[in-house]
């Protein structure tokens, strides 16, 4: 799954900034920073449960500075 964000209180973005951030699912959020880590990349925000939430996000950054969020993928529907 990707997900392509959009701050609605931005008003206008730069070339190569007209977006939020990307959002990607993964099977295990922590093990998703890990690797970026293992490869010399930036976690910015660790894995974690969302604010008000139970979902386990993270934030890690592209050498462009861009944010990449993980989304762990939740448990399957009964």
């Amino acid at each position: 799954m990707l997900e392509l964000t959009h701050n609605w209180d931005t008003k206008s973005y730069d070339l190569g900034a007209g977006y939020g951030h990307v959002a990607i699912q993964v099977d295990d959020a922590r093990a998703a920073c890990d690797a970026v880590r293992a490869r010399g990349g930036k976690v910015t925000r660790k894995a974690g449960p969302m604010k008000h939430g139970t979902t386990v996000i993270a934030f890690v950054e592209d050498p462009d500075g861009y944010k990449i969020e993980f989304i762990e993928r939740g448990p399957a529907p009964a």
